[in-house]
């Protein structure tokens, strides 16, 4: 490959790896390239022949990454993101001020929106975007400034602070703990349970939480739902009963629209924490965003 002043690869190349990576997908890589798939393929293999090692491990229905490639992604995400947001600034003419907010749907929906309007009051010149999942490896660092996760505080390529750590306990409807009033943390396991199913293994399900009680139970009863707003709905409605975040549920127990059931309470294994791309300074907005998250939460971690 001809080399260029810093000595890198062909740029076309590590275009071509840096959206392949990205996208996990040489296909979605020459679509976005305008370019066709076995095009991408041939500039990926010669930039691995150029570097020396595999920077994909192929299989018959998908890519993933190496560690040599995890790491030169890191590296030319960061850079083509800072070089895409200076040239947005030099087309403007004016410094952006907007920020990109990646989270869960569950915290995003249940605490992060119902505090922003103050945020917006008080800053009204930065824009925020909000990117929302079930699943925070759907986002690739390059495409956030920050993220609110939920877990022990490491991650791979990111700094993280904690904003505050968490409780759980059961909670349903009113109208069904007007069925089920004499329930005791022992009987839970015989009625009908809401089941949460989170990919990541820091969240505690029914099976984890009756573990840890001490409470013996066999094959356990109820629908599962893949995001947590779900299945507090469906206690809400009186389906049966959820594991609540204290963080997140306690709106509602205030308003009584959600009641807890039995005395059963621990500490959640995982604490809320922002954080950011260690290879990836903040923008002036991303530090205000970030300073204001951590101000609002010192009343979570009172409570």
């Amino acid at each position: 490959m001809v080399r260029r002043y810093y000595d890198l690869p062909s740029l076309t190349a590590l275009a071509a790896f840096e959206a392949s990576a990205r996208h996990l997908s040489f296909k979605l890589a020459a679509s976005e390239l305008n370019v066709t798939p076995s095009a991408v393929s041939r500039q990926i293999k010669a930039l691995e022949e150029d570097l020396g090692v595999p920077l994909f491990v192929r299989d018959r229905t998908l890519i993933l990454l190496t560690s040599p490639g995890e790491e030169l992604y890191a590296v030319l995400a960061s850079g083509f993101s800072r070089a895409s947001q200076v040239v947005r600034t030099i087309k403007r003419g004016v410094h952006p001020m907007n920020v990109t907010l990646a989270c869960t749907d569950g915290i995003g929906l249940m605490w992060i929106m119902p505090r922003m309007p103050n945020f917006w009051h008080r800053y009204p010149e930065i824009s925020v975007d909000h990117l929302m999942s079930s699943n925070m490896r759907d986002y690739k660092r390059a495409e956030v400034d920050l993220c609110i996760r939920y877990g022990l505080g490491s991650w791979h390529g990111e700094v993280a602070e904690l904003l505050f750590p968490d409780k759980i306990y059961p909670v349903c409807g009113p109208g069904y703990l007007l069925q089920h009033g004499d329930a005791t943390p022992e009987s839970l396991p015989d009625l009908p349970l809401l089941h949460f199913n989170w990919v990541d293994q820091d969240w505690t399900g029914w099976d984890e939480l009756f573990r840890r009680a001490g409470i013996p139970h066999g094959t356990l009863r109820g629908p599962r739902f893949s995001r947590f707003f779900l299945t507090i709905q469906a206690a809400l409605a009186d389906q049966g009963i959820a594991i609540g975040l204290h963080s997140l549920v306690r709106p509602l127990i205030d308003e009584g629209k959600l009641v807890r059931i039995t005395d059963l309470e621990m500490r959640a294994p995982g604490d809320w924490f922002v954080t950011w791309s260690d290879n990836k300074a903040l923008s002036p907005a991303a530090e205000v965003l970030r300073s204001w998250l951590l101000e609002t939460s010192v009343d979570e971690r009172s409570s």
